[in-house]
Order: structure tokens, then C-alpha cells, then sequence
């Protein structure tokens, strides 16, 4: 299911991203979004998986006796 979300943005953001378009890096404006929306989303898996790293490094990680353990 999709919705329809309303932006106010800057002219020049927008003349930017019609620019980005119509050079055929997207197919449209809603992808440009979806594009921005998946960058953003793995660069925040990116420090989640990072800091877990170091919290192992640290001997911070929780054992895991089963597989009830990962709801915990």
C-alpha cells in the first residue's frame, strides 16, 4: 500500500532534483525520495552494526542459549 505524502521544499532543492530526473537518475521525484529513504536507512543499519562491533570487542555481547534469547 503506498500514501501520498505533501513536501514544502526550497525552489532550488526542487529544480535540483528535476535536474537529477530528467538526467536519468531516477525514474521520478517519488523515487528520488525512496532513493534519499534507503540511503538514509543503511547508513543508520551501518552505525547500529558498528557500535554492536564494538560492544563485541568490548566482551559486551549478550550469549544467545536459543532462540528466545534474540526477542529478549
Amino acid at each position: 500500500m503506498r500514501s501520498i505524502v505533501t513536501l514544502s521544499l526550497p525552489e532550488e532543492m526542487v529544480r535540483e532534483i528535476k535536474r537529477e530526473v530528467k538526467r536519468g537518475k531516477f525514474a521520478s521525484m517519488s523515487e528520488y525520495f525512496r532513493h534519499v529513504w534507503r540511503e538514509q536507512r543503511q547508513a543508520q543499519l551501518a552505525r547500529e552494526l558498528r557500535k554492536e562491533a564494538k560492544e563485541y570487542d568490548r566482551g559486551l555481547a549478550k550469549k544467545l542459549h536459543s532462540h528466545r534469547d534474540l526477542m529478549e
